[in-house]
């Protein structure tokens, strides 16, 4: 247990600042002075732990060690006790120098003259049997920063990279990045090394080489082709951290080698097998004939390997992939990442905070990536402010005319919230969702006006300046609201809220004539005492006046003119002069003074309310960059994809080579040979067992008596399998020696399936990773008496992951085997194989298009789930009625003359559907013009995708001049979108549409007054619709108002007990959401039209209709 704390403490850079005294405090408990703690000055318990350090006794020096080491885990400074430690690290015992070297680690950096002096004990170390202690000495080796010794790493480095064992091997990966820190024109003899690593195939090696190679040679890709297969398969078993190394590095790489995935005229033809092991040569002959976008099995392979990471239990990991997909992933299948991000969500809040970034980014481009998992970003009572801010950034990107209804009822509730800096980014987001969806535009302006009443003066400030920006867009129909703003002028005091209305004031002084200069009057009397901002505001109101409205005041801009030429602030000194320069002439006056109301009463743009995260894609997803939004120290840029793929045979032809290379050095056995087939595999499962017991033999014979002890010191699991896997390396390089023709992992899975058998693994340990399923699924090669190792296939390019979880009866059959030299397997059974679900093969070679949510095919569902959060609780006492009208007006569906003869026109009968309660019921009347029967007419596609429809009946046969109505149920989702479908013939096909008034897609309801007010009373504010009209004399009694709304909308009369309030109710037929109009008279011929529906779209569409019908005569 001590070795696995010793082994994470020297990775430990941090320094303690405590005195030394400390240490003797902590070692030696019973001391005379312990009671006065940090005040003691009693220094002989530090030399108590010297002279335990200094004894012959193993025992007590391991002790001292113990306790140092402990006290450098809480922080405390154990640099005195330096020369004391360093004394034992040529010690025998193998426990004592484990903690030696942890010590020095943590201290060479500061002490390095005293470390100086025992660099022979550690080039001795470097040769010692212990795996642990020759990683330790090279660690130590690494940490003493002193240019001197710069050749002396770099042989200790070049040595441990052809070390036998792999966790050695990682180590000389870490220093390469410490010694070019050290010494930077090193750097192509670490190239060398780096290079050297990369071909190791060791999971332990790959996440610390390539972080090497980002760190030292980042621009070097051509190190990584031969190798790019290889880091692809062995991905999923690297542990975690070296994962999210290799993938961001792997990003990189593919971003310079494939081309985009992106084009938009690219079809994807990769649903069939032969499309990813399909040979070179084969595609290089059909590659004339295929037109469509064919995607690099190599991009593919990538992808294919690091989908299953999406499950991982590391934040990091999961982060990673979903970068990768996202930048390099086709359009339609970058949907996978969508469940694994969200499910980060319940993570700590630091994770969450980086994930919601991430997300925010990816809502502004893909909106239907996120928008079934809305209710995700919901905001909790719990959250932090700076969470919150973030959900509310991801449900405004994610708002459109479907969900934002149920958007702007959340909102509400957080506009009520105690944290002000929250519930003012709700205003915010309100004045975003009301720029963006103009639908909504007027609803959420009236609830920003209903705002300003509000207690809090941090809500009414904000409301304030995003209703300036909103009137910007469309002033004219506004000045009721300005005025309103200008009354509530004395009760605001936040200076920005202050300074936004004088600017709409002066902006739109023209349409109040009568208050803007009153409003000015006030300003003058508490100029002095306003804030800057403020006061150059209401100079500017003054110049805007004096140039529209000067008689009433020009005496007023005089006197605040001289107030601000004598102000504190330079800056409003200096605007007052230049204003009176521009307005008021005089002889000194410039040319400018006749451009004075060109340059201050121009018309200004409306300001854009956008996303802040709109431009955070110029980073890559997952780095520092990205999160701060700028450029950090070391960012390494996403490249363009290249116009033309370079030549993918780069990753083909240098595989061989290391085969080569490395088997006069590491193939010291011919055991390997017997016990493997030539179906040599880039990342086989029976090497790594024949490794195992290699080591044994091989291992422990050429260890001294050390060496034995040493196994059994090192308890740590990570010290066993560090020494398996050196064993195993050694196997495996050895091994290739026999395959040296092996080819790529794309070969073709014809010449795979030809092959059938295998040869069985020479050891019964078989270990629940990739590597277990790698032979049986993808190395099952017949090997006849006159085939030589030429025909050998390799399937690296499946074996990392794509077979990573085959059950235990696979690896059963697979240890039973193991007597037989060969065994014949039929080909049924590799067949029956290959087709094995595996848990990891997810989908890769059928992308399924379903995977990118559309907005049309979510709303109904997302509609229903969103019921229970309605906030009309219909009562049962609320009934659907018949219609109180029908209109008779038709609508052309098809004409005769596009229709060759067939003539369509539709109407809403108003009665429920009978196919379905949600679907709005169509009549269509079907009428053949010309002189031939017409058969088979039906209905044919329909869009958009998700439209539920119910279709007539086929009709077989229609004579000429006949004529045939039919009944259609259409569920628009309560949206005016129209419905589009194929009219079909025997012989022809018409593209027709539906579109149906916002009136035909409710029914109409009975209900008491008591039961109207109730409802209405639960939908006030954003929910609420109204305008004050001007009616036609004919419609200003009971009768005609009445037909002129049943005309408009399917809607029931509400008895009511005053004669001037009409109240009219409905709901709508696919969510069911109340509908509530009423008309209430005011004088002769004006009236208010009040809708209240929480459907913020339809609301004000109907009143559109409504004032238009009721003005009409």
């Amino acid at each position: 247990m001590l070795s696995m704390s010793t082994n994470n403490l020297s990775y430990n850079d941090q320094g303690g600042s405590d005195s030394a005294v400390e240490v003797g405090q902590e070692t030696t408990p019973t001391s005379s002075n312990a009671g006065f703690g940090l005040f003691s000055t009693n220094f002989k318990k530090n030399d108590d732990l010297k002279e335990m350090l200094e004894s012959n006794k193993d025992s007590l020096k391991l002790d001292a060690m113990k306790r140092i080491i402990a006290l450098i885990a809480k922080g405390k400074n154990a640099s005195e006790l330096f020369p004391a430690v360093v004394k034992n690290v040529a010690s025998k015992n193998i426990e004592l120098k484990k903690l030696v070297y942890v010590y020095l680690v943590r201290y060479a950096e500061e002490q390095q003259d005293l470390a100086l002096l025992s660099i022979s004990t550690f080039q001795r170390a470097l040769k010692d049997p212990n795996q642990l202690i020759r990683a330790s000495a090279l660690r130590v080796l690494s940490s003493i920063r002193v240019p001197i010794i710069v050749p002396i790493m770099m042989l200790a480095i070049k040595e441990a990279a052809s070390d036998m064992s792999p966790y050695v091997r990682k180590t000389s990966a870490h220093a390469i990045q410490k010694l070019y820190s050290l010494d930077p024109d090193q750097k192509e003899h670490l190239i060398e090394v780096i290079d050297k690593l990369l071909k190791d195939k060791s999971t332990l090696v790959a996440g610390s080489v390539v972080m090497a190679f980002e760190e030292v040679c980042p621009d070097r890709i051509d190190l990584i082709h031969k190798n790019y297969r290889k880091l692809c398969n062995l991905l999923v078993d690297v542990e975690e951290w070296g994962q999210v190394v290799i993938i961001t590095m792997l990003t990189r790489y593919a971003r310079t080698q494939f081309t985009s995935p992106w084009k938009e005229d690219g079809q994807f033809d990769e649903n069939s097998e032969t499309a990813f092991y399909e040979s070179d040569e084969k595609k290089t002959k059909n590659g004339d004939e295929k037109k469509s976008y064919m995607m690099d099995p190599d991009h593919r392979l990538l992808l294919r390997n690091t989908k299953p990471l999406l499950q991982s239990r590391n934040t990091a990991v999961v982060v990673s992939v979903a970068q990768l997909y996202w930048h390099l992933a086709p359009k339609h299948e970058v949907g996978v990442i969508t469940k694994s991000l969200v499910r980060l969500l319940r993570s700590h809040r630091e994770v969450q905070y980086i994930v919601l970034q991430n997300i925010a980014t990816m809502s502004i481009q893909r909106k239907g990536m996120f928008e079934p998992y809305m209710k995700s970003f919901y905001v909790r009572s719990t959250d932090a402010t700076h969470i919150k801010s973030l959900k509310l950034e991801i449900l405004t990107s994610l708002a459109n005319e479907a969900n934002i209804s149920t958007i702007l009822r959340e909102f509400q509730t957080y506009v009520k919230s105690q944290d002000k800096q929250f519930a003012a980014g709700t205003i915010q987001a309100i004045g975003r969702c009301a720029t963006n969806i103009s639908e909504v535009t007027d609803t959420c302006l009236q609830g920003l006006v209903l705002l300003l009443s509000n207690r809090d003066e941090t809500v009414v400030a904000e409301s304030v300046v995003v209703i300036k920006k909103l009137l910007q867009t469309q002033p004219t129909q506004h000045s009721d609201i300005i005025k309103h703003m200008a009354k509530l002028f004395d009760n605001i005091a936040v200076p920005m809220a202050r300074a936004s209305i004088l600017w709409l004031m002066g902006e739109y002084c023209e349409r109040v004539p009568q208050i803007a200069p009153d409003v000015l009057r006030k300003m003058a009397k508490s100029f002095t005492s306003e804030e800057d901002i403020v006061k150059l505001q209401t100079v500017n109101l003054a110049a805007k006046l004096y140039l529209t409205n000067s008689k009433q005041t020009k005496l007023l801009t005089q006197y605040i003119l001289n107030l601000g030429k004598y102000d504190q602030n330079y800056d409003i000194r200096d605007r007052t002069r230049f204003i009176r320069q521009l307005i008021v002439p005089n002889e000194k006056s410039g040319a400018l003074g006749k451009y004075a109301r060109r340059i201050l009463l121009a018309p200004k743009p409306a300001p854009v309310l956008e996303s802040t995260y709109k431009d955070r894609d110029r980073y890559q997803l997952g780095t520092l960059s990205h999160t701060i939004n700028t450029k950090a120290s070391g960012y390494l840029e996403l490249s363009d994809w290249p116009a033309v793929a370079p030549d993918q045979s780069v990753r083909n032809v240098e595989v061989i080579e290391p085969v080569k290379e490395w088997a006069p050095s590491l193939g010291k056995t011919g055991k390997s040979k017997l016990s493997r087939s030539s179906d040599d595999k880039f990342y086989s499962d029976s090497g790594e067992e024949e490794e195992e017991e290699e080591e044994k033999d091989k291992g422990s014979g050429s260890s001294s008596s050390d060496d034995s002890s040493s196994s059994s010191e090192v308890s740590s699991s990570e010290a066993e399998s560090d020494e398996e896997k050196s064993s195993s390396q050694s196997s495996e390089e050895s091994d290739k020696s026999s395959s040296q023709s092996e080819k790529s992992s794309s070969e073709s899975d014809s010449e795979q399936k030809k092959k059938t058998t295998k040869k069985p693994p020479q050891k019964k340990t078989v270990k629940p990773t990739a590597k277990d399923s790698d032979s049986d699924e993808n190395g099952n090669v017949a090997k006849e008496a006159s085939s030589s190792s030429a025909e050998e296939t390799s399937s690296g390019s499946e074996s990392g992951s794509d077979a990573d979880s085959h059950s235990g009866t696979e690896r059963k059959k697979k240890t039973k085997s193991k007597a037989k030299p060969k065994v014949e397997v039929k080909s049924t059974k590799v067949v029956s194989l290959l087709k094995e679900v595996s848990l990891l093969d997810l989908d890769d070679f059928n992308p399924t298009p379903v995977t990118r949510p559309k907005m049309s095919v979510l709303s109904p569902s997302l509609l229903g789930d969103l019921e229970g959060l309605s906030l009309s609780n219909i009562s049962s006492t609320i009934q659907v009625s018949g219609p109180a009208f029908v209109p008779e007006k038709r609508h052309d569906l098809l004409h005769r003359m596009a229709g060759k003869g067939l003539s369509a026109q539709y109407q809403f009968p108003r009665q429920p559907c009978l196919y379905q309660p949600t679907m709005v019921s169509v009549q269509i009347s079907l009428t053949n013009t010309s002189d031939h029967p017409l058969e088979q007419i039906h209905i044919g596609d329909r869009g958009p995708t998700g439209l539920h429809m119910h279709c007539f009946n086929t009709i077989e046969c229609l004579l000429p001049e006949a004529s045939v109505t039919v009944s259609l149920g259409v569920d628009f989702n309560d949206s005016t979108q129209a419905a589009n479908f194929q009219l079909c013939t025997k012989e022809d096909q018409f593209s027709v549409s539906i579109q149906p008034a916002v009136g035909e897609l409710f029914l109409p309801v009975t209900m008491t007054e008591q039961d109207f007010r109730k409802e209405q009373g639960k939908l006030l504010g954003m929910n609420e619709s109204s305008a004050t009209i001007t009616m036609a004399a004919e419609n200003t009694t009971s009768q005609p108002i009445s037909r002129q709304v049943a005309t408009v909308a399917n809607l029931g009369v509400v008895p009511s007990g005053q004669d001037n309030i009409h109240r009219f109710a409905g709901k709508t037929a696919s969510s069911g959401a109340v509908v509530l109009v009423t008309v209430e008279l005011r004088g002769e011929s004006t009236a208010l039209i009040t809708i209240n529906t929480e459907k913020s779209v339809m609301g004000p569409m109907l009143l559109r209709d409504l004032k238009w019908a009721l003005a009409q005569a």
